[in-house]
Parts: C-alpha cells; sequence; structure tokens
C-alpha cells in the first residue's frame, strides 16, 4: 500500500521500479509481486491508468486540450498520450470528452 500511494503522489515524475523498491525496502522483484497481487497491475501499467485517469479528469473540468493535459500528467508525447488513452478509454481524448459531456448534460434541444 505505500507503493500504491506513492505512486498516487507522484504519478507525473517518472516511475523508476528500483527508487520504488528502495523506498518502500523491497528488491524490485518482490515489489513487482506484491504489486501485482494486490493491484492486478505491474506498478508501470498503475501509474499509466491513474495518469489517464486524472487527464480525463483534467480535460473535463478544466477543459484543457489533449496535449496539456497529457503534460500534466507527466507524458512528454502528445501522440504517446492520445494513443494510451484511447487504448483506456475507446475514443481519442477530445472525442471522449465531448461524448462524456454529451452524456452529461443530455442531448442538444
Amino acid at each position: 500500500s505505500e507503493a500504491i500511494q506513492l505512486i498516487n503522489r507522484d504519478y507525473a515524475k517518472p516511475l523508476l521500479i528500483e527508487d520504488l523498491a528502495k523506498e518502500v525496502h523491497l528488491s524490485p522483484s518482490a515489489l513487482h509481486k506484491h504489486f501485482k497481487k494486490v493491484t492486478a497491475m505491474t506498478p508501470l501499467q498503475y501509474q499509466k491508468a491513474i495518469r489517464l485517469q486524472v487527464a480525463r479528469r483534467l480535460l473535463l473540468a478544466e477543459f484543457l486540450d489533449a496535449a496539456d493535459a497529457g503534460y500534466r500528467v507527466g507524458y512528454e508525447s502528445p501522440s504517446q498520450f492520445s494513443r494510451e488513452y484511447a487504448r483506456m478509454f475507446g475514443l481519442p481524448p477530445i472525442r471522449d470528452v465531448k461524448h462524456l459531456r454529451g452524456s452529461i448534460n443530455g442531448p442538444a434541444t
């Protein structure tokens, strides 16, 4: 749980498994094994999921464009961010946000 808290706190920073393992007093292989047992994800998969969920909230709440949201959550490449976002949520960032806003606001009259 300490590793989860650290990733949640520092999700926008690059994740180095060796450093995270030292922080929680485990070997990298033990961290990987225990983390996957608890979350069903590797630490990097978990970080990616957190980054994308936060980016989705930023896109909806702060009306950022996709590149800015990606940079804010730690992506260096807008195209990589858009690819991973679409893989997780099923639509590219801007289309997803338009779809979500439409479902929240209901059909236009």
